[in-house]
C-alpha cells in the first residue's frame, strides 16, 4: 500500500465526502467555469492539505468531524487551487502536475479570472455558514502567503538572503497554509480551545518548514521526479543549501557563486558547477540537519495526545514529508 493511502485510512470516508462537497462548492451557473472547475476537480493531487484538516480534527476530538471540518477543508483547498491557478500564470508555467495548466488552455486573463472565483467562493462559503473564525485563519494565511511570494521576488532581484529571511520567506510561503489547515482542523471542532488552535497551527508550520526544505534539496538531486535539478539557481532563488554555502566560503569563491547565479543561470555547465560547490561546501548536510530538526519538533506536539489512528496518521505525514522522493 502506499504511504499516501496508509495515511489517508483513518479518513477514507471522511475524504469521499468531502470530495463531493468539494466539487459542489465550485459550481457556478456558467457553463465555461464550470468546464474549467471540472477540468481542475478531475486533476486534484494528493490533497495532503484536507487531510491534514480531518486527521487534526478527529485527533484532537477524539475522533469527531462535523460540517465545519468539512468546511474549513473546502475552503482551505479552494484557496490553494486558486494560489495554483495564479502561481502558473505569474510563472508563465504551461504545466501543472503533468497536465496542461489552465493558463495553456484557456489563456491568463481567464486563469486570473479563474482564481479569483475559487478565492472569492471560498470567502463566501466561511461567510455564508457565519464560520469568522475560520475565516480569519485563511485570511491570514493568504496575506502571508502574498507576502512571502513577493518578499523572496525582492530578495532574488539583490541575492542577499540571510538564513532568517529565507526561514521567513518559506514560513509565509509554504509553511502558512499547512498551518492554517491544521489549526482549521483543531479549531472546526474545538473554537474555544485557543491553546489547541495555536499548537497545532505551530504543529503544521514546522511540517512546512521541513516540507520546503526537503523541495530545495530536490534542486540538487538527479534522481527527484518533482523538478528538473538546477532550477531554483536559474530561477535566481536562493535555498538553503546555497545560503549555507556562500556563508561558509571565501570572498573570492562566493562573488564567482553571486556572478554564476546572476549571469550565468542559463548555462548548464556553470548550473552544474554550482550545485557541486554547494555538495562540497556540506550546505546539502547542513539542509537536511535543519529539516529533520523542524520535523523532530513538529512531532514533539504530539507527544501529549493520546494514542490513535489519527495520531498514527498524523506522524506518518511528518516523516513522509521529509522521506518522499518527489
Amino acid at each position: 500500500m502506499k504511504i499516501t493511502e496508509q495515511i489517508k485510512l483513518p479518513i477514507v470516508n471522511e475524504m469521499e465526502l468531502f470530495e463531493e462537497k468539494f466539487r459542489d462548492s465550485m459550481s457556478s451557473k456558467v457553463a465555461l467555469l464550470n468546464r474549467i472547475t471540472h477540468y481542475i476537480v478531475n486533476r486534484k493531487g494528493k490533497q495532503m492539505r484536507p487531510m491534514f484538516v480531518f486527521l487534526t480534527a478527529k485527533m484532537v476530538s477524539g475522533g469527531f468531524v462535523n460540517e465545519r471540518t468539512y468546511r474549513g477543508a473546502s475552503v482551505i483547498e479552494l484557496i490553494h487551487t486558486a494560489t495554483l491557478v495564479h502561481d502558473d500564470v505569474v510563472d508563465d508555467s504551461n504545466k501543472r502536475r503533468g497536465f496542461f495548466s489552465l493558463n495553456a488552455l484557456w489563456k491568463n486573463k481567464i486563469a486570473v479570472l479563474v482564481g479569483d472565483y475559487l478565492l472569492s467562493k471560498g470567502l463566501l462559503l466561511s461567510i455564508d455558514n457565519n464560520d469568522f473564525d475560520l475565516l480569519k485563519i485563511i485570511s491570514v494565511a493568504v496575506r502571508e502567503m502574498s507576502e512571502g511570494e513577493l518578499l523572496q521576488i525582492e530578495k532574488a532581484r539583490r541575492l542577499d538572503i540571510t538564513e532568517d529571511i529565507y526561514y521567513e520567506i518559506i514560513r509565509q510561503k509554504t509553511a502558512t497554509l499547512i498551518a492554517a489547515c491544521c489549526s482549521l482542523g483543531a479549531c472546526s471542532v474545538a473554537p474555544e480551545d485557543t491553546l489547541l488552535v495555536e499548537k497545532m497551527r505551530k504543529f503544521g508550520e514546522l511540517i512546512g518548514m521541513a516540507f520546503q526544505i526537503k523541495d530545495d534539496l530536490f534542486d540538487y538531486t538527479d534522481d527527484a521526479i518533482g523538478k528538473p535539478t538546477g532550477i531554483d539557481i536559474k530561477e535566481q532563488k536562493m535555498t538553503l543549501p546555497l545560503i549555507y554555502a556562500l556563508n561558509n566560503c571565501s570572498p573570492k569563491e562566493k562573488s564567482w557563486v553571486i556572478n554564476s547565479v546572476k549571469n550565468h543561470n542559463k548555462d548548464k555547465k556553470r548550473v552544474k558547477e554550482v550545485i557541486q560547490f554547494v555538495k562540497d561546501k556540506n550546505g546539502l548536510t547542513y539542509a537536511e540537519g535543519k529539516m529533520v530538526q523542524f520535523q523532530q519538533e513538529a512531532l514533539s506536539l504530539l507527544q501529549d495526545f493520546p494514542t490513535s489512528p489519527y495520531k498514527d496518521s498524523l506522524t506518518l505525514m511528518v516523516n513522509y514529508v521529509i522521506e518522499r522522493k518527489k
